[in-house]
């Protein structure tokens, strides 16, 4: 029972430290760029979570000024898991492309609202996050937003 305790505790950690994304990333606003009326999530952290899965949370602020937070819990394994507290979407998916990018693709009400990567640096001490969609009001947008790994 012991060593299977041990395999399984043995294969979640070689599954989280393979992401690169796992940690606490901190918005850096200077070097990022925004479409008009943009949320800003300015920390997010990739944490484990029980049952082999990740959580996600993220706080910010809307374009108004005024904070938002919003978790996820699931799997970087390309399949779609609900959002808890975002307005914008309900559900997110992640899916490895390789040990230092993540596709991402976000829903609401089953439709499509945004799709991009989030790739950090060969060095781990960034990342960059790339993202196209269409907010509520029907208008398409462009991110590319800029994170620096917080210790």
């Amino acid at each position: 029972m012991l060593v299977a305790l041990a395999l399984l505790l043995t294969t979640t950690a070689a599954t989280f430290a393979a992401n690169a994304l796992m940690g606490t990333w901190k918005l850096n606003e200077g070097k990022s760029k925004f479409a008009p009326g943009a949320t800003k999530n300015t920390m997010v952290t990739y944490a484990p979570a029980k049952s082999d899965m990740v959580k996600c949370t993220v706080d910010g602020v809307d374009k108004d000024g005024k904070p938002i937070h919003w978790t996820w819990v699931g799997r970087f394994d390309g399949k779609p898991y609900q959002i808890k507290g975002s307005p914008s979407f309900d559900t997110l998916i992640y899916k490895p492309v390789n040990d230092r990018t993540n596709e991402t693709t976000a829903t609401k009400a089953g439709k499509l609202v945004m799709r991009g990567t989030m790739t950090v640096a060969k060095d781990g001490k960034s990342r960059v996050v790339k993202l196209t969609g269409t907010d509520a009001n029907g208008q398409k947008f462009t991110d590319m937003t800029y994170y620096d790994k917080q210790p």
